[in-house]
């Protein structure tokens, strides 16, 4: 059965599990500005976050190892694209 973390316990788990510094309130604008965040349900007013997609989010944050900072800015352009492309 699929557990779920409300948006404290899902920043939390993202950071001791992935390493990423995201708060609930950078959580809470992903959910209300962008459609960039990890997906999530309802339970009456309160936004439950189930531990596989917040696994998934994460790992779509990563980029691939680099060896110079410089690929870094050809990355992003790319997925600039993609995103534009989708939209």
């Amino acid at each position: 059965m699929e557990q779920y973390l409300r948006r404290k316990d899902a920043a939390k788990y993202l950071k001791e599990q992935h390493g990423l510094l995201t708060s609930p309130n950078a959580l809470a604008k992903l959910a209300c500005l962008t459609s960039t965040g990890p997906r999530f349900r309802y339970h009456g007013r309160f936004p439950l976050y189930p531990r596989s997609e917040l696994d998934s989010w994460a790992a779509g944050q990563l980029t691939e190892l680099q060896c110079s900072t410089s690929n870094r800015s050809a990355k992003r352009a790319l997925m600039q694209r993609t995103r534009a492309k989708t939209t």
